[in-house]
């Protein structure tokens, strides 16, 4: 019988022992960069007709076409997106999250996931630095811890009860950093608060939020018969790595009653290396906070940690009960579906606390010093040369520049860095990206992989050779 054969034990025993064989060889294969492009040399139509071609298939030959068609993010020449090469044994323990299956919704369904979850937001509030009292969850990516912190602001901050009563014709204001990662307006707009509730706030010339220009933004919101009530700074933007001035924020917010939130996402995590905390200093201060343990923090997506400064306010997110499930609230501190969007939530824990347990704070350390350092070597190359230009200084892993032989001719230099990065992607040598800071296109890149050093030695000659082709 065919499910006798799914669930048989010996046969689970025998795959599983191929598969580890056959993923360990593609580690090999990817660190020392053996004929193995970055990215697989398919177009969307071609890779869709080959998985709409549905025949019986075997594991192993399955298994082997998927990693063949995927992006090779353990290849040094990865230096694209903010997703992480994920350390191999947080991949096995997601292997066993996987086969237990605990839904986390209430303690009696994930009592061991729940108690790792407790354990890893504690010790990452601690290292912080915010109060003993602060509390709050993981949940499944950036884009939904952000929405769950700006639903708590609203509620907090809000002049009734907008989770019962609905929005009314209140007129809120929320103020963003023109750099914020998009998911903070698709937050507000979800929460049906609308465009006209955003109001961006200006950065200075190195890509950090403006404090003139929020104080100015606030007054203008203030005329205009808004009600302020949240600012979100970043710490560690998508476009080029860089934080605000995360104090200064703290300060207007607490001056103004306002809710202060942060999306730390990408750069939460330097508050573990004692270099770059610095960086980091004001994130204590924050109400709500996001971190993603899936960028800077080296486990596989999705995974981010949602903090609170004060317990209670992550019960204000979603105030209601449902009595089948969330009855007994002498347990609210483990029953996690009071304070998260996700119901059937997965044993997302695990994995982080496996990497606390096998190697400590110093991993996640070293990581992030290591990644800096290569982007600051990069850096340093690019002003030492005299037709590549920097965006700003690295403050992260993450590097903005341009090839521009001819600084007077903008549009001109745009075209050449678009072309450029098409065929850097075509070669398969190297996975690229690019942005627009200030009017003008820049290459980006990423350096999430710690074995990238030997292929950034190189990028800046092949770009150049890519000008010549």
């Amino acid at each position: 019988m065919i499910l006798d054969k799914a669930y048989d034990a010996e046969n689970f025993r025998e795959e599983g022992h191929k598969l580890i064989d056959k993923l360990a060889d593609y580690l090999n294969n990817a660190y020392l960069d053996k004929d193995l492009p970055v990215l697989p040399n398919h177009n969307p139509q071609e890779l869709e007709s080959k998985y709409s071609d549905f025949q019986p298939s075997d594991f192993n030959h399955l298994l082997t076409e998927v990693i063949a068609d995927s992006n090779h993010l353990h290849h040094p020449g990865y230096i694209g997106h903010q997703v992480v090469p994920p350390v191999p044994q947080a991949a096995l323990a997601g292997l066993v999250s996987d086969l237990l299956n605990n839904g986390m919704a209430i303690y009696e369904m994930g009592p061991a996931g729940t108690a790792m979850e407790k354990f890893v937001i504690k010790w990452l509030a601690k290292e912080i630095g915010m109060p003993e009292k602060a509390d709050g969850v993981i949940t499944s990516g950036g884009s939904l811890g952000n929405l769950t912190a700006m639903l708590a602001a609203r509620q907090s901050k809000a002049d009734y009860d907008i989770w019962e009563a609905g929005n009314r014709d209140s007129k809120y204001a929320i103020f963003v950093s023109e750099h914020a990662h998009y998911c903070i307006d698709r937050a507000v707009k979800v929460m049906g608060l609308g465009d006209k509730s955003i109001f961006k706030v200006a950065c200075d010339d190195s890509f950090k939020l403006d404090i003139d220009n929020l104080n100015s933004r606030y007054e203008e919101a203030l005329a205009r018969g808004y009600t302020p009530i949240a600012v979100v700074g970043v710490a560690g933007s998508t476009g080029t790595g860089t934080y605000d001035p995360l104090n200064q924020i703290a300060d207007f917010c607490e001056e103004n009653d306002l809710w202060f939130h942060i999306d730390a996402a990408h750069g939460g995590a330097a508050a573990l290396a004692e270099n770059h905390k610095k960086l980091c200093k004001g994130m204590e201060r924050a109400d709500s906070l996001v971190i993603d343990f899936h960028k800077m923090m080296l486990v596989p997506a999705l995974a981010t940690a949602v903090l609170f400064k004060n317990k209670e306010s992550s019960y204000s997110t979603f105030a209601q009960k449902a009595e089948y499930l969330l009855y007994d609230f002498d347990k609210k501190d483990y029953d996690l579906a009071a304070r998260t969007m996700e119901c059937t939530k997965r044993m997302i824990s695990l994995k982080i606390y496996t990497l606390i347990k096998l190697y400590g704070k110093n991993i996640f350390e070293e990581y992030i010093e290591r990644t800096s350092q290569l982007a600051k070597d990069f850096a340093e190359s690019i002003n030492r040369s005299d037709d590549f230009e920097l965006a700003t200084e690295p403050e992260s892993n993450i590097v903005c520049f341009r090839y521009n032989p001819n600084s007077d001719k903008v549009e001109q230099t745009d075209k050449l860095n678009l072309k450029i990065r098409e065929q850097i992607i075509k070669e398969g040598k190297y996975y690229i990206v690019y942005t627009r800071l200030k009017g003008k296109v820049y290459l980006r890149i990423t350096i999430m992989n710690i074995f990238s050093g030997s292929k950034l030695q190189n990028l800046l000659d092949d770009i150049r050779c890519c000008t010549d082709c």
